[in-house]
C-alpha cells in the first residue's frame, strides 16, 4: 500500500521547484496523491477495510488543505500542479 523509496524519490525530482527539494507543497501533493492512488487499488479488492479507509480519508483532506494553501499563495503554481497530476478541481 506505500509506495517505495524509489517512487518516491522520483516524485521529489518531478515536482521539486529547486534542487533538493523534499518539502515544497508541489511535492507532498504527488506523494499523496500516489498513496491516495495505491490505496483506492487496494479497495478494490479489500471493499471491507474500514481501517485503511480512515486513513485514505486523512490523506485526502491532507492533500486539500496543501492545495488550498497554494492556491492562496500562488494561483499559477496551483494550476501547473493539478494539470500535471491530473486532479479535479
Amino acid at each position: 500500500m506505500s509506495i517505495t523509496a524509489d517512487r518516491k524519490k522520483e516524485l521529489m525530482t518531478e515536482f521539486a521547484t529547486a534542487k533538493g527539494d523534499t518539502g515544497s507543497p508541489e511535492v507532498q501533493v504527488a506523494i499523496l496523491s500516489e498513496r491516495i492512488k495505491n490505496l483506492t487499488e487496494h479497495f478494490k479488492d479489500h471493499k471491507k477495510d474500514n481501517h485503511s479507509r480512515r486513513g485514505l480519508l486523512a490523506l485526502v483532506s491532507q492533500r486539500r488543505s496543501l492545495l488550498d494553501y497554494l492556491k492562496r499563495k500562488d494561483d499559477g503554481r496551483y494550476q501547473t500542479l493539478i494539470d500535471k497530476l491530473g486532479l479535479r478541481r
